[in-house]
């Protein structure tokens, strides 16, 4: 297999996590277009289907094309896939019934739900600050929820059975990660990546019997159009931690809010409300706050590695 790791060009790495936000928020805007005229489960296969294309000439770009479907653990992949396919389902059917904007900030209790999962599936060991940082941001998720589940009067009607399959695909989708924490331990990147296009197409294609609609000419442009870009923005995502520290990049992901809220104003005609915007804000501050923790431990890690590795004798003392 071909060593892709390049260490040292940190700006390449985050100009590459931008550009995943923008190939992310070009697929969420093409399913808003067609997800209200066509089942989430059809929707979900086409962009779990055409999202292989970029993946597997990524794959073959790394030198791991056939290899990249040699696994001794498809049972992972198929767990990690069943979670992270339903997560797509719910996440779609959202955006069929919220703004974009909404969606996208409702979907940022998902790393936050991550740390939880983290703790209790995986054993790690979270500290009280992790712990209030994922509090203060639910407080925030909540924030936005309050929308939905007490409008303002007058305000224009608003679909809580949206925002409640938002928030299931968030949850869905912190399930997903933690298993793909798991196996990224013993799995290549590529290889995750792969498989989960793989199962989760076939998964949403076994919901074809009950009620796919034939798209019409322009919308197999869009239905393509999103699984191109999801998978491009996969790779991108994937390509942006090979340059840089994730405590540098990460942070960079919620810049797809600015993206969302451009696009919704402008493609949509909608203004997110003041609500939206301050619980987003307080979601977005607990998340930055979790991978500044993530780093300080990090740093803290290898340093109490380098106190207990014996030194050779041979350099000063």
């Amino acid at each position: 297999m071909m060593d892709m790791t390049v260490s040292g060009r940190p700006f390449t790495g985050v100009a590459l996590k931008i550009i995943s936000t923008v190939a992310f928020a070009g697929m969420a805007t093409l399913i808003k277009y067609v997800a209200d005229r066509y089942p989430a489960g059809e929707v979900a296969f086409f962009r779990s289907a055409f999202a292989l294309i970029p993946v597997l000439i990524w794959a073959a770009w790394l030198g791991d094309f056939p290899t990249v479907f040699r696994t001794p653990r498809l049972g992972g992949h198929l767990l990690r896939s069943i979670a992270g396919g339903a997560s797509m389902f719910f996440g779609f059917t959202a955006l069929a019934l919220l703004p974009l904007s909404d969606a996208t900030a409702i979907g940022y209790a998902s790393p936050l739900l991550t740390v939880v999962f983290a703790a209790l599936l995986l054993g790690e060991r979270i500290w009280i600050y992790r712990w209030s940082a994922v509090i203060v941001g639910l407080l925030g998720v909540m924030v936005i929820l309050s929308d939905y589940i007490a409008p303002t009067p007058g305000a224009p009607p608003r679909s809580l059975v949206g925002a409640g399959a938002s928030l299931v695909g968030a949850l869905l989708g912190a399930l997903a990660a933690t298993q793909t924490r798991r196996l990224t331990r013993i799995e290549p990147t590529d290889t995750i990546v792969v498989y989960f296009s793989l199962f989760t197409a076939l998964f949403m294609l076994a919901t074809s019997p009950f009620g796919w609609v034939m798209p019409a000419p322009v919308d197999w442009l869009f239905l393509v159009g999103c699984g191109i870009c999801g998978g491009l923005g996969q790779v991108l995502l994937t390509l942006s931690y090979r340059y840089g520290d994730a405590s540098l990049i990460a942070p960079f992901e919620y810049v797809s809010m600015i993206w969302a809220v451009i696009i919704s104003v402008f493609l949509f005609d909608y203004v997110p409300t003041l609500t939206v915007l301050i619980g987003s804000a307080i979601v977005i501050a607990a998340g930055l706050f979790v991978i500044y923790r993530e780093h300080r431990l990090g740093i803290e890690r290898r340093k109490s590695k380098q106190a207990q590795t014996p030194t050779s004798g041979l350099g000063p003392q």
